[in-house]
This record gives C-alpha cells, sequence and structure tokens, in this order.
C-alpha cells in the first residue's frame, strides 16, 4: 500500500462526516465533480471549513456603525496607555495581520512580555480570549492589556476622563451609545469589541477551492490538504472555516508556562494554550505562545521530532511520521489560507444570535459529550431538577457554570464519568466546557 492510498484510508471517516452536505449540493446541481462525474473527496472534506456568510454580534448589545468607528479610534488612540506612547495598535498592528512580528513584544515597561502577541482574526466567533482563556469576553479581555502595568499601564477609568475632555470624542461616544450617559469605560470596552468582532480574514484561495474551483490549488496543496485533514491528523485541533477548536492543548513545547492551568486549576490542562486559527499564517509568525517557531516549517517539524512527552499531552495531539516531501505539502497547503498581500478585514453583514432551548420528545435529563460536542446542545427543565451530563468522549472534560444564581464546577471529568447539575431557579443558563470552550449547552429551566 502506497503512502498516498494509507492517507485515504485515513481521510476517509472524516469525508463520512460531510458526505449529507456533498449529497445534498449534487442533489441541487451545485456540486462540482471530476471529469467523468466522479464527485472530488477533497472538495467534499473543504465544505467543513466554508466560510460563513455573516459575522455573529451579541444579540443582547447589538452594534451600531458608529460604535465599530469608534472602536477603531480608540484602538489606535495613544490615550489609552500610561504616557500616551502606545495604543492597541503598537502591538496588534495592522500592518503586521494584526500582530507585532516578533516572538515577544515589549509593552510600555521596556521588557519583554511573557507570551507571543496573537493576532485578531476572526475572535466573533470565540467563547474565551487570551492564550490560556482567562477571558470570557472580548470586552473583559479589552480590559487586560489597558491596565497591564507592563503592557498599556493605563487605569480606564482615568483613560475614559481623559476622552471626555474631547468635545469630537464625546460627539462619537454619543452616537455610539445614543441615550446612555458617558463616556464611560464600560462603553470604551464595548466599542473596542465591537470593531474587533469585525476583524474577519478574508478569502484566500483555499475558499476559491472549498467553493468549487478545483484549479485554485495546484497537485501538492491538494495533496498537503489529504494530509491536514488525513494522516496528519492536523483537523483533530485545526477545524471549522477559522481552523482552529478553540480549544486548550498542551502539544508539547518545552517551558514552565502552566498555560490554562493557572485558569482552572485541572492538571489535565497544564501547559495547554489555545488552538490558533490558521487563517493568514504566513504573516502571523513567529508561531506559538511564546513565539519559539519562527517558520511553518519549524512547526511541522515539532509535531514529528520536538514533543516534549508528559502526562498532560492532548489526546488530539498528532504524532506526524511524514516524509520530506509530505512535509513541504504539508506546508504548501497552509500558505493557500494567507491572502497574497498583506491582508484586510473582509466586510460581512452582521447576525445577532439568540441561544435557543428545545424540549426533548421523551424527557431525558441527560447530555452526552462527544467529539468535544454537548448532544443535544439544548436542554428544558424544571426548577428542581438535575441535568446529567455523561463524558462519552475520549478526553477528559471540566464542566461549568458561571452563574450567579448557579456556579458548578466539575472539576476533570474523566472519559465514562457522570456529573449532575441542580437548577434550583428558573431562567436560561449556559453550560460550557473549560477545556474546550466551544462546547456549549443551553438550558432552560422552567417553574416547577
Amino acid at each position: 500500500m502506497t503512502t498516498r492510498d494509507l492517507a485515504r484510508l485515513v481521510l476517509q471517516p472524516f469525508l463520512l462526516g460531510v458526505a449529507v452536505c456533498a449529497a445534498a449540493l449534487a442533489a441541487a446541481g451545485g456540486w462540482p465533480v471530476r471529469a467523468g462525474g466522479e464527485t472530488d473527496p477533497l472538495l467534499v472534506a473543504a465544505q467543513a471549513f466554508r466560510r460563513p456568510a455573516t459575522v455573529p454580534v451579541p444579540a443582547a448589545d447589538p452594534p451600531n456603525p458608529a460604535r465599530v468607528a469608534l472602536g477603531e479610534r480608540l484602538f489606535h488612540d495613544t490615550r489609552l496607555s500610561r504616557d500616551g506612547s502606545r495604543s492597541c495598535a503598537s502591538c496588534h498592528d495592522p500592518a503586521l495581520a494584526f500582530t507585532d512580528g516578533v516572538a515577544r513584544g515589549k509593552g510600555i515597561a521596556g521588557v519583554p512580555l511573557a507570551r507571543n502577541t496573537p493576532h485578531l482574526w476572526n475572535l466573533a466567533w470565540g467563547e474565551t480570549f487570551f492564550w490560556d482563556g482567562r477571558s470570557g469576553s472580548l470586552e473583559s479581555q479589552a480590559r487586560g492589556p489597558i491596565e497591564n502595568p507592563l503592557e498599556m499601564g493605563q487605569d480606564l477609568e482615568a483613560a475614559t476622563r481623559l476622552l471626555s475632555y474631547d468635545p469630537a470624542m464625546r460627539e462619537r461616544f454619543e452616537a455610539a451609545f445614543p441615550g446612555e450617559a458617558g463616556p464611560s469605560s464600560g462603553q470604551a470596552l464595548r466599542a473596542l469589541a465591537a470593531w474587533e468582532r469585525m476583524l474577519v480574514s478574508p478569502s484566500t484561495r483555499f475558499d476559491r477551492f472549498a467553493e468549487g474551483d478545483r484549479t485554485a490549488l495546484d497537485e501538492r496543496e491538494r495533496a498537503g490538504f489529504e494530509l491536514f485533514v488525513g494522516k496528519a491528523g492536523c483537523v483533530s485541533c485545526h477545524s471549522g472555516w477559522a481552523f482552529t477548536d478553540r480549544a486548550y492543548h498542551d502539544i508539547g513545547l518545552p517551558g514552565e508556562d502552566r498555560g490554562r492551568a493557572a485558569v482552572t486549576g485541572l492538571s489535565a490542562t497544564e501547559h495547554a494554550f489555545r488552538t490558533p486559527g490558521l487563517r493568514e499564517l504566513a504573516w502571523t509568525g513567529p508561531y506559538m505562545h511564546d513565539g519559539s517557531l519562527t517558520t511553518l516549517d519549524a512547526v511541522v517539524d515539532h509535531y514529528s521530532d520536538g514533543v516534549v512527552q508528559r502526562p498532560s499531552l492532548s489526546p488530539d495531539l498528532p504524532q506526524l511520521r511524514l516524509t520530506g516531501q509530505e512535509r513541504e505539502a504539508l506546508v504548501a497547503f497552509l500558505g493557500t489560507l494567507s491572502s497574497e498581500d498583506p491582508p484586510t478585514p473582509a466586510s460581512l453583514a452582521v447576525e445577532a444570535v439568540v441561544p435557543r432551548a428545545v424540549a426533548l420528545a421523551d424527557g431525558s435529563r441527560t447530555v452526552s459529550q462527544k467529539d468535544k460536542t454537548f448532544l443535544p446542545g439544548a436542554m428544558r427543565l424544571k426548577a428542581g431538577e438535575q441535568l446529567v451530563v455523561v463524558n462519552d468522549d475520549k478526553r477528559t472534560h471540566n464542566v461549568r457554570l458561571d452563574d450567579a444564581r448557579t456556579a458548578f464546577d466539575s472539576g476533570a471529568q474523566e472519559p465514562g464519568q457522570t456529573v449532575r447539575i441542580p437548577f434550583a431557579q428558573p431562567g436560561t443558563y449556559r453550560v460550557y466546557c473549560g477545556i474546550h470552550p466551544a462546547m456549549q449547552l443551553t438550558v432552560s429551566v422552567l417553574e416547577r
């Protein structure tokens, strides 16, 4: 059996997951096929990475154009730093794909920061932020760098007072937040978050391929994509249209940084960091949370030869056994996820996201965890009932509920274990996994 044949065997289970999509498109007459009517399996696989048509925004606080414009101005405003020397754009430079191009940047204190500056692409789809996920919203994330004494070193309340002395800035706040008193620090954070949600990476050659243009990728790039979703196993973590599962994994980099474990306190999350999205990868190096890998070749080499063995390694971590030719093909494919020229944000319509709960016909109160997903993704209970969550996955999970009415933290829920969450008060609750935050469960609790 050749290496290519083996790759196809490994790829087959992934393709089964999108077979329904392929059938629907074919029935509609919109499915691109090879000469002779044969469906192209890589085009089938590419459907799992299709770009969205809209940007999700909070239904409870949808932005207006004036708020987005204010956020962009604040992003570049040096008054948000203690001495007026730095802005958010000093580290997240739009000309450098919203990075700073160095392993570890320097803030107002002039010393290297603890971690690499992450890019800001496609944050609207995130649930937690920073490399260790310590922030649960873009609004709260924006405060961190401003007030960090090593980064911008500014008290946000003081910065907002300074902005209020500027008549033009007061007008911008009034337009961004009609009917609200301001300017306020909360409004500044909401404006920054509104603009950051609009930073959607632009379309690339891979997107043209996913849309049916088989000529968009050459043979080596196609081989690299086949490796990505097959033999190399990259898709285990780099899934979805932004090529990230938005989860936290220990990928075996050397160092003492505890990563997500400093937030969760769980040994399963030692040295675990957020999976970075791969869009615009060519423009956002150096790579990894510490900026230790300077090229994509070095990244691929790490997964093959550089993984530090320890108990907290992610069960999704691929063990690459690739030939030199296969490594080159994989890197070539990764290049198709980036723009040919320095990228600028795409313009998409916004869509307010409203969680929906459903009633189960069989009256079950049990939810399963499988493949980093809650099944079902919504549940309806009555006050006083318990929700039963069963880990049917191969991974450790951490069931959490951060709510003033009912707080819950399962700790490390190992495969096969069951946890129960009591709900005493009516209302809508959001349950999630602290290791894989994209796992979201909406629970609607009714009066008895």
